[in-house]
């Protein structure tokens, strides 16, 4: 299956790279790229991408392009990839809406692996800044509730969770666990409010913790 890419990058010669970078890559395909905030917008609009890959730093702000992208009614999986590993640009990213977080600098073979847990809904955080980011959730669901943020999930929310943090989709949850798409997406949305987290990177990274390696 192919995965439909938009990009949106200030800087020529990086987003010329990455585009040759994509269409040199098994299953991926470029639609459009763009250089500034409002062109990502406007190009994921007209193109309906599974992934939109946007620079933080661009005219107008990743961010910003984030937020807007993220509330259109059938939104694309979001990834930055940025040179940024600011802990307060990847919380922002994350609660904008993007799903994963990619530093500049990767290997060709490295920004594929990433996108394609992207694709599949897996969400992705650079190595090295997932730990840091978790601490800074941790330090923020402390502050708001006391005791272990896991104590209130459900047998099966804990479920759900157990295998979200093992990188399956809704999609697949749902196939394993005899449960429609929708229901899975409804446990989700509890599980993410109990454990103030912002999206299911956050989730995953906090079941981690918790729990380590799940089986």
């Amino acid at each position: 299956m192919t995965t439909s890419v938009v990009i949106a990058d200030d800087h020529p010669i990086f987003r010329d790279g990455l585009h040759r970078t994509l269409d040199e890559a098994d299953g991926f395909e470029v639609l459009a790229a763009g250089s500034s905030a409002d062109e990502a917008i406007s190009l994921v609009g007209i193109h309906q991408p599974d992934i939109a890959i946007l620079d933080l730093s661009m005219p107008g702000g990743g961010i910003n392009a984030t937020r807007k992208i993220a509330a259109m009614a059938n939104p694309p999986f979001i990834a930055i990839l940025t040179v940024s590993e600011n802990n307060s640009d990847v919380a922002d990213a994350l609660e904008a809406g993007a799903i994963g977080y990619i530093v500049k600098g990767v290997t060709a073979s490295e920004l594929t692996a990433s996108l394609r847990s992207i694709a599949a809904g897996e969400g992705f955080v650079s190595p090295g800044l997932a730990s840091r980011v978790l601490l800074q959730i941790n330090r923020e669901a402390e502050a708001s509730k006391d005791g272990d943020v896991l104590d209130d999930l459900t047998h099966r929310e804990e479920e759900i969770l157990r295998r979200v943090a093992k990188g399956m989709s809704n999609r697949e949850i749902a196939d394993q666990l005899d449960l429609q798409e929708k229901t899975v997406k409804h446990y989700m949305t509890a599980i993410l409010s109990k454990l103030h987290a912002r999206n299911r990177v956050e989730a995953a990274l906090i079941a981690h913790d918790a729990w380590g390696q799940t089986d």
